[in-house]
């Protein structure tokens, strides 16, 4: 267990964010290295992927309401000194996360064909987005086991044995894609279904590392038998946190199937551009996304300890922070956005609509950076409905327009690219004002315990 009450609030949270972003840059090369070897199968390919991998929005959705439940209920015992109940949460969490699993299994495998149907440009991308969602299920399932773990050890501060895992599980992800994909060394390439079991075998030994390193070496918070029977006051608990920000991956799920749907007509080439995109600014947003996962047991521990000063810095600081980083990326992507795009594909056309949506969509990347910071300070605070709130509004000033524009004669993909941008950047000034509104309302009544106090 690690003390965030105490400290410098910036250091604590660069300290923290700097494996965090080890670790989600690892996590995040298994869609880059599979994306990669996808490439070079042709347009119907990428775009079947990428669409097919939107249904990991989906999962993103249940195991974001897994993990912000857990670390905030965590961190929260933690700053209480409250070892029992972290515990409890903790063994709560690892049954939920089977309860989870089960159900992203049956979801998946009865509904993605009529899924892949909906979205995809041709026959060709959903015959290779299917294909692909039933070798990635399995993997995708048992995310939830590893999330569990690793928001666990989140909760109480500890972030580096999740990276040391996720590397390990990158690596053998690297090693076996061009394998089962390309059929290096086997002469039997499997194509895009070897993307998908490329991955689920990688998460399967993620778990497994995982679990033996909290068998053999983590003693703050572990499995117990005892506590391992179902107790739903406390998945109550959980998911009143949970469910809002869950809600809010859900709602970019319905986000990214919107706009797969509006630029199908556009053609392969244009989903495949929008889904390399995305990737790419996945994989950018990284060092920005680590501190906004830092701040969130920062403010955490911080909130059950009452020191309502340093959850407000928490705040602030990563509001700074994460905006500085979107600046440099929002630089990076007016001046670079097509070598970036072409470091996946040389088709013409898949780079001329990747790099035009890089162009326009990264000058919402500074609004994106305060609406991480504002989410993750209401997880720590554990009521995350504010957030729920503002992801909210933002769909509804950005699907509504985007429909009513694609149906007009003239309508370009521009339109929705700006659509987008305007929409992110109320989202990020109702976050603002959210958070001024929760600040006010809760802080107050923190009054800090003596001994706190006194702790400089």
């Amino acid at each position: 267990m690690k003390d965030l009450t105490q400290g410098s609030v910036m250091r604590q949270l660069i300290a923290m964010a700097i494996p965090i972003a080890a670790g989600m840059a690892l996590q995040t090369l298994y869609f880059i290295v599979d994306l990669y070897f996808v490439a070079q199968l042709g347009d119907a390919a990428i775009a079947g992927v990428s669409a097919g991998g939107n249904f990991f929005f989906v999962v993103l959705a249940l195991t974001q309401m897994l993990a912000v439940g857990t670390v905030a209920l965590i961190s929260q015992a933690v700053g209480r000194n409250d070892r029992a109940d972290a515990n409890h949460v903790f063994n709560q969490s690892i049954v939920l996360s089977a309860v989870c699993a089960a159900a992203t299994l049956i979801g998946g495998y009865g509904l993605g064909p009529a899924y892949m149907r909906s979205l995809g440009a041709d026959d060709a991308t959903m015959n290779a987005g299917v294909t692909f969602l039933h070798w990635f299920l399995p993997g995708l399932a048992l995310q939830f086991a590893l999330v569990a773990m690793g928001s666990g050890l989140r909760g109480t501060g500890i972030v580096k044995p999740t990276m040391v895992v996720q590397a390990a599980s990158v690596l053998l992800n690297t090693l076996l894609a061009p394998v089962l994909i390309a059929g290096w060394g086997t002469g039997h390439p499997l194509g895009v279904a070897g993307a998908g079991l490329a991955s689920s075998l990688a998460t399967a030994a993620a778990v497994v590392l995982l679990a033996i390193y909290f068998a053999r070496l983590e003693h703050y918070v572990g499995f117990m038998g005892t506590e391992l029977r179902p107790r739903l006051a406390t998945w109550g608990r959980m998911l009143n946190v949970g469910l809002p920000a869950g809600g809010e991956f859900a709602l970019m799920a319905i986000y990214v199937a919107v706009v797969y749907w509006i630029i199908r007509d556009f053609g392969a080439a244009a989903q495949a551009g929008f889904g390399i995109g995305m990737r790419i600014m996945q994989m950018i947003f990284l060092p920005a996304m680590a501190l906004a996962f830092a701040a969130a047991p920062m403010a955490g521990q911080n909130f059950g300890a009452r020191r309502p000063e340093r959850v407000r810095r928490t705040f602030w600081a990563t509001a700074s922070a994460t905006c500085g980083v979107m600046l440099v990326l929002t630089l990076i992507c007016q001046g670079a956005s097509e070598l970036l795009v072409r470091g996946f594909t040389a088709d013409a056309k898949v780079v001329a609509f990747g790099s035009e949506y890089l162009r326009i969509i990264s000058w919402n990347f500074i609004a994106a950076g305060l609406v991480f910071s504002a989410s993750s300070t209401f997880q720590g605070m554990g009521n995350t409905w504010p957030s729920l709130l503002s992801s909210s509004t933002r769909l509804v000033l950005f699907l509504l327009p985007a429909i009513w524009l694609a149906a007009q004669p003239a309508f370009r993909l521009v339109e929705v690219w700006y659509l987008s941008v305007a929409s992110q950047g109320v989202q990020a000034l109702i976050s603002l004002l959210l958070i001024m509104r929760e600040f006010r309302a809760r802080l107050p009544g923190l009054a800090a315990a003596p001994a706190v106090a006194s702790a400089g």
